[in-house]
C-alpha cells in the first residue's frame, strides 16, 4: 500500500530555521571585524605612500644642499646601479606602495642603531643641522620619525641616534645601494593595547621608508622615515560607546525581525497545522477563519484548505446522507420481492393449492414492477456518478442540445429561442442529461409544452426553462432538489431526476434554482460559457 506521508527522517523545524538565520545576521557585524585587515593593509598602503611622498620633499632639499657643497668636496657614496637609474626619457617616476600585512613582508623589530666606524663629513652634518628644525615641524603634524643620514648610513639628523650608524639594517643597506626599500617591521608599543586590538596584525606593526639621496648618478644619503599606521579599531575603540549603542540596535532588531517571523509565519502556520488535526478528529467547531494570517500567500493556503476541507466535510455528509436514503430506497422494493417470492415458493410446495392463479399473477406482476423499479434506480446511480465526474475541456453548442432534445420527444412541443448559437461548457451528452430530467419531469406532471429561452452572458448562458404543467406547492419547493424525493413513487418515480441535474451544474460551476411562476414550473440554469 503507497503511503502518502513523509519520510521519517530529522528535519529543522520553522522556529529553529529562523532562529539559525537571525543568530546568523546577529553575527554578522561581528564577523565583518576580521574583514577589517583588509582595511588594515590598505591603511599600511597609505601610510607607506605618505613617508614617500614626505621623503621625497626631503630629499630633493637634501639634493640641492649636497650640490651647493660639491665644488668644496663634499663626498658621495656608491654609484646607482645602471637598471635602478630613472629612464630620462620619463619624467615621472612614482614609487607605488607594495608592503602587505597579509604576506611575508613582517619583520622582526628593528634593530639598534651602532656606533659608527668614522664620524660624518662636516659638510654631511652641516646640511644635517640645516634640515634638523624642518623635520621636527614636520614630525608635530605628521607624527612620522624621521632620520637623515649621509652617505655611509650615519645618522646626521633626527631626535635620537645622531652620530651612529643604520647601515645594517636591511632597507636602509638597499637604499645606500640606490634603490628605494620599505618594511614592516614588529613594534612594541608603550602601553598594552586596548583588548580589541587583539583581532587585528595591523596594531604592532611600524612602517619604515628608506628614500636613496640621488646626485650625479651616486647616492649622497638617504631619508629614513618611520611611523606607524592608522588603525581602524583605534577608532572603535575610541567610539566604543557607540560601538555598542550600534550592537545593542542590532540586537533589538534581530528580536524585532523574530517577532515579525512569528506573527507573520510560524505562528499561521503552527494554527493551520493545529486547526489540520482538529478537523482530522471530526471537530466541526475548526472550520473557522484564523485569527492571525500573517502574509498574503499564508492567507490563501489557509483558506484554499479550510475550503478544501469543508467540502470534503460537506461530501462525507452528502454520502452519509445519500447512503442512508439509498438503503432506505432499495428496503422497500427488496422486502417486496422477498416477500411474494417466499409466498410463491410456499404454493409450489404446499400440497394444496394456496394460492389462485389470480393471486399469483399479483405476485409475479409486483416483483416485475419492483425489478424495473431498482433497474430505473440503477441507471439514475449512474447517471449521478457521471454528473458528479469532473468536466476535461467539454463544449458543445446549444442549438445542438435542443434539436437532440426535441429527438428525444417527438411528439411533445418544445419551443427555443434566444442565443441558442452560443457554445457552453458541458459536454452534449451532460447537458442533455440536465435538459431532458427537466422535460421528462414536466410531461410526466401533465404539460402540454416546454419553453427554453437562452440569453447569452460574457461568462456564462443563461437558460430559462419553464412548462405549463402542474405547478410545484409551497411545501415541495424547498425538497425538490433533494435525492430520493418524489411525489410519484407510485407510478415508479426515483426522485434522482433533479437530483442530478443539480449534481451535473455544480460539478460544472453552474447552478439551477426553482423561479417563482404564476403558471405551471419555472427553472433558470447558468451554463458555464466555454
Amino acid at each position: 500500500m503507497t503511503s502518502f506521508h513523509a519520510r521519517v527522517k530529522w528535519r529543522p523545524s520553522l522556529n529553529l530555521v529562523i532562529f539559525a538565520v537571525l543568530a546568523l545576521v546577529a553575527m554578522l557585524p561581528m564577523l565583518g571585524l576580521f574583514f577589517f585587515r583588509l582595511y588594515d593593509n590598505q591603511l599600511i598602503h597609505q601610510t607607506q605612500a605618505e613617508l614617500i611622498a614626505q621623503s621625497r620633499v626631503l630629499a630633493a632639499i637634501f639634493v640641492q644642499d649636497v650640490q651647493a657643497r660639491i665644488g668644496s668636496g663634499i663626498p658621495l657614496g656608491a654609484e646607482v646601479p645602471a637598471d635602478a637609474r630613472p629612464d630620462p626619457g620619463d619624467p615621472v617616476t612614482p614609487i607605488r606602495p607594495a608592503l602587505d600585512l597579509a604576506g611575508n613582508d613582517l619583520l622582526r623589530r628593528r634593530p639598534d642603531a651602532l656606533p659608527a666606524s668614522k664620524p660624518a663629513d662636516p659638510g654631511y652634518i652641516a646640511i644635517g643641522e640645516r634640515l634638523t628644525p624642518i623635520i621636527r615641524e614636520t614630525q608635530k603634524v605628521t607624527l612620522a620619525g624621521f632620520r637623515i643620514l649621509d652617505p655611509q648610513g650615519v645618522v646626521i639628523a633626527g631626535r635620537q641616534e645622531v652620530g651612529q650608524s643604520l647601515a645594517h639594517i636591511e632597507e636602509v643597506a638597499t637604499a645606500l645601494r640606490g634603490q628605494y626599500s620599505a618594511a614592516l617591521r614588529i613594534r612594541v608599543p608603550d602601553k598594552p593595547p586596548p583588548p580589541i586590538y587583539s583581532i587585528s596584525r595591523g596594531v604592532g606593526v611600524h612602517v619604515f621608508s628608506a628614500m636613496p639621496v640621488i646626485v650625479n648618478d651616486r647616492v649622497a644619503g638617504v631619508i629614513y622615515t618611520s611611523r606607524t599606521p592608522s588603525n581602524i579599531f583605534d577608532h572603535l575603540y575610541q567610539e566604543r560607546g557607540k560601538f555598542l549603542l550600534a550592537a545593542l540596535a542590532v540586537v533589538l532588531a534581530t528580536i524585532a525581525i523574530g517577532l515579525l517571523f512569528s506573527r507573520t509565519i510560524t505562528r499561521p502556520m503552527r494554527e493551520l497545522v493545529d486547526r489540520a488535526a482538529r478537523i482530522g478528529r471530526g471537530d466541526r467547531s475548526a472550520f473557522q477563519p484564523l485569527q492571525h494570517y500573517g502574509t498574503r500567500e499564508l492567507a490563501r493556503l489557509s483558506d484554499s484548505f479550510l475550503d478544501m476541507a469543508h467540502q470534503l466535510s460537506r461530501r462525507s455528509d452528502y454520502i452519509a446522507t445519500f447512503s442512508a436514503h439509498l438503503t432506505h430506497e432499495l428496503r422497500s422494493p427488496l422486502t417486496s420481492i422477498k416477500g411474494a417470492a417466499e409466498l410463491l415458493q410456499d404454493s409450489l410446495h404446499s400440497t394444496s393449492d394456496t394460492l389462485t392463479r389470480a393471486e399469483q399473477k399479483k405476485f409475479v406482476s409486483n416483483i416485475l414492477g419492483d425489478v424495473e423499479r431498482l433497474d430505473a434506480m440503477s441507471h439514475r446511480l449512474r447517471e449521478l456518478a457521471r454528473a458528479e465526474s469532473a468536466p476535461h475541456n467539454e463544449q458543445v453548442e446549444l442549438s445542438d442540445v435542443i434539436e437532440s432534445l426535441r429527438a428525444r420527444f417527438p411528439t411533445h412541443t418544445i419551443s427555443a429561442s434566444g442565443s441558442l448559437d452560443r457554445m457552453i461548457g458541458m459536454s452534449g451528452e451532460k447537458a442533455m442529461i440536465v435538459l431532458a430530467h427537466l422535460t421528462d419531469n414536466a410531461f410526466r406532471h401533465n404539460a402540454q409544452s416546454v419553453q427554453i429561452k437562452a440569453v447569452g452572458e460574457p461568462s456564462a448562458v443563461r437558460l430559462t426553462v419553464s412548462n405549463d404543467g402542474d405547478p410545484i406547492s409551497d411545501a415541495n419547493r424547498d425538497r425538490i432538489f433533494d435525492a430520493f424525493f418524489t411525489t410519484r413513487r407510485d407510478s415508479g418515480g426515483t426522485g434522482m431526476g433533479l437530483a442530478i441535474v443539480q449534481a451535473v451544474m455544480v460539478s460544472h460551476t453552474g447552478s439551477i434554482d426553482l423561479l417563482p411562476s404564476d403558471r405551471g414550473v419555472t427553472f433558470e440554469l447558468r451554463f458555464p460559457a466555454a
